[in-house]
C-alpha cells in the first residue's frame, strides 16, 4: 500500500488487520470493547471527559494524534467533546444506522479504532461536536515526551532541477515515501524571483523541485535514481524543447552525505556507459535559498491534465 501522510506531517497509512489485532490485544477489556466492537462507555464515567490539562489526545490503539486540548469544550454530555480534530485527515467518518437512527461514526484513520460520533450541535467556528469515549484515547500532557508512534515523521529535504518543473514535481509526488513536492527557483542571485524574471535568463535560477521525504520509507539514493530516470542529464542548459539555463540539470545538496551520494551516482552512471559517449552535465552544488514558484505552477500537471516530457520513474 502506498504510504499516506497528513498535512500536519504524520504517517497515517492504514495498518494491516494483523497489526491492529496485535495492538488491540494489549488493551484493557473496556478499551477493546469500545475501539474494536464499537462500544460506548457510560456518560460522566470516562477518565478524560473532565480533563482540563493542556495536551494532545492520541488513539489508544496506534498512538496517532486525534484531538487537542485547544479544541476541547464542555458539552454537558458526559463525554470528552471537541469542536474539531487535531488534523481532519487523522479521523475517518462513516454512516452509522444502528439503534434505529442515522449518525456519523468517527474512527482512527490509521487503525480503524472506533472513537465515537460527530454531531452538528457544537460551537463555532465548526459547529461540530466530536463526542468521544475516554477509553478510546490516551492523553499526553503538554511538555511530556510523545511516544514514537505519536510523533510526526522525521523528514528530509532534497532539491532537484531537471528541466521544466511541472512534470518533475508531478512524478516526484508519486514516489512512495515522498510527503510533498513543490516547484520553485534556486541557485540564482535575485531574491524572490518571478517566473517572468527567471525566463529572462538573467537571474541565474534553475527551475527546481523541493522534495520532502520520509527516509524511513524512501532513500535519497532512490530519489537520485528517479531523478536520472526522469530526464536526460547529458543535455546542457535544456531539456527537450525547453532551452535556457533555467532548464539546466542540477542536484542542490543539503549535506555532505547528499553531495557524496550524488557524486557517486554520477560516477556509477558514467562508468556504466548508459549514456554512451555523452557526458553527464548535472551540476552538484550546495543548496541556496528555495524560492517557491507562483501558485499556478504548483500541482500544474494534476490541475491542468497537461502532459510533460518527463518520464515516470516509478
Amino acid at each position: 500500500m502506498r504510504p499516506k501522510y497528513s498535512k500536519s506531517g504524520y504517517d497515517f497509512t492504514p495498518l494491516s488487520a494483523e497489526r491492529v489485532a496485535e495492538l488491540a490485544a494489549k488493551l484493557s477489556p473496556e478499551a477493546y470493547k469500545i475501539t474494536q466492537k464499537a462500544g460506548t462507555e457510560a456518560p460522566f464515567c470516562g477518565t478524560l471527559f473532565d480533563n482540563k490539562k493542556d495536551g494532545v489526545y492520541t488513539c489508544v490503539v496506534c498512538g496517532l494524534p486525534l484531538f487537542s486540548s485547544e479544541h476541547k469544550f464542555n458539552s454537558g454530555s458526559g463525554w470528552p467533546s471537541f469542536y474539531r480534530e487535531f488534523d481532519p485527515e487523522h479521523v475517518g467518518r462513516k454512516r452509522d444506522s444502528s439503534y434505529g437512527m442515522v449518525r456519523t461514526e468517527i474512527d482512527c484513520a490509521r487503525c480503524g479504532a472506533h472513537l465515537g460520533h460527530v454531531f452538528d450541535d457544537g460551537p463555532r467556528p465548526t459547529g461540530e461536536r466530536h463526542c468521544l469515549n475516554s477509553a478510546s484515547l490516551s492523553f499526553v500532557e503538554k511538555g511530556a515526551t510523545l511516544p514514537a508512534e505519536s510523533r510526526p515523521v522525521a523528514t528530509e529535504v532534497a532539491y532537484f532541477a531537471a528541466g521544466c518543473f511541472w512534470g518533475v514535481e508531478h512524478y516526484f509526488q508519486l514516489g512512495p515515501g515522498v510527503i510533498d513536492a513543490s516547484s520553485g527557483y534556486m541557485q540564482g542571485h535575485v531574491d524572490r524571483p518571478t517566473y517572468k524574471q527567471v525566463c529572462s535568463d538573467t537571474t541565474g535560477h534553475a527551475e527546481t523541485v523541493k522534495v520532502v521525504f520520509d527516509p524511513a520509507r524512501i532513500t535519497f539514493r532512490r530519489l537520485l535514481e528517479a531523478f536520472f530516470d526522469m530526464h536526460d542529464p547529458t543535455e546542457l542548459d535544456r531539456q527537450g524543447p525547453d532551452v535556457g539555463t533555467q532548464y539546466r540539470s542540477g542536484i542542490w545538496t543539503t549535506s555532505d552525505e547528499q553531495r557524496r551520494e550524488a557524486e557517486a551516482m554520477i560516477a556509477e552512471l558514467t562508468a556504466s556507459g548508459r549514456f554512451g559517449t555523452r557526458k553527464i552535465v548535472t551540476a552538484v552544488e550546495p543548496a541556496k535559498t528555495f524560492w517557491p514558484a507562483e501558485d499556478y505552477h504548483q500541482d500544474y500537471v494534476a490541475t491542468t491534465g497537461r502532459a510533460c516530457h518527463v518520464k515516470n520513474p516509478w
